[in-house]
This record gives structure tokens, sequence and C-alpha cells, in this order.
């Protein structure tokens, strides 16, 4: 596959799956071997485990919407710099271990991923996330405060 056939995969994931909730999608896309490198340690989340991963998270945050806000590929890889929002409708456990309640608060959260792709599909990524950022807006944690004067 091209560099921008895979990272026209990488879109429609993104379009089709995080945005429109379409998750048959994602039994075209992702490997059954797919492995998630983050959080660690890395993990096998096939297509089913994705569905349900992307289903647990718009029952949570129902108007989620990705923007991707730059793409790049090279070789088998897809890197996608995206910023998400969405506002928080039902209760969560958060991968820091936090449980919150509904609390209708709109996030903003920056995302890098980074995809590995094999014949169309997707067998490896890896994601770095701001949850701490987004704990802030949802109120869980105070806010940040950094003063370079100080």
């Amino acid at each position: 596959m091209s560099v921008e056939e895979n990272k026209a995969v990488v879109r429609r994931l993104i379009e089709e799956v995080w945005n429109k909730g379409n998750l048959a999608v994602a039994d075209e896309i992702i490997a059954e071997d797919n492995i998630e490198q983050m959080p660690l340690p890395p993990h096998r989340l096939g297509p089913q485990e994705y569905k349900e991963w992307v289903a647990r998270t718009r029952a949570v945050f129902p108007d989620l919407h990705l923007t991707i806000d730059d793409m790049i590929g090279e070789g088998d890889k897809v890197m996608v710099r995206e910023t998400w929002r969405g506002t928080q409708k039902a209760a969560f456990r958060t991968l820091l271990g936090v449980d919150l309640t509904a609390t209708g608060r709109q996030v903003r959260v920056a995302q890098f991923s980074v995809f590995r792709l094999v014949n169309g599909r997707i067998v490896e990524y890896w994601y770095l996330q701001d949850a701490l950022g987004m704990l802030e807006q949802l109120g869980a944690l105070p806010a940040a405060k950094f003063d370079i004067r100080a």
C-alpha cells in the first residue's frame, strides 16, 4: 500500500468510526492481531475490542468529534496530530483510575497517534493524549499553574 492509501485508511478510522460511530468499518480496517502500545503494557486490541472501546468512549462523550490537525506518512506508518472535543454526559473511570460522575462539561483534548499498517489494515498503534488536561477541564484536578518567573 502507498503512503497515501495508508493515510486514507487512518482518515477513514477517524471520520467513520470515531466521528460517525460507524463501528462496522473497524472490522474492515483493524487487524485481528492489532497491538495497542499505549497505555502500557502493549496488548491486543482486535476489531471487536476496538469497537467496544469506541462505543464506551462515545457513550461518555456522545458528541465526540476528532479533528485531524496534521497527518504525516512515511513507509508503513501514519502519524496524526488531532484534537478531540466532547461533552461528558456519563460517568467513567479514567486510565489513571479516577472515577468521574457525569459533569456536563466540554473538553478539548490534544492527542498524537502513530499507526502502522499492513495491506490496508492497522496492525499496531501508539498514542499520547493530554489526559491530565482533560481531567483539569472536567474539574477532577486543580488547574495547573506554571509561572516561569517563580
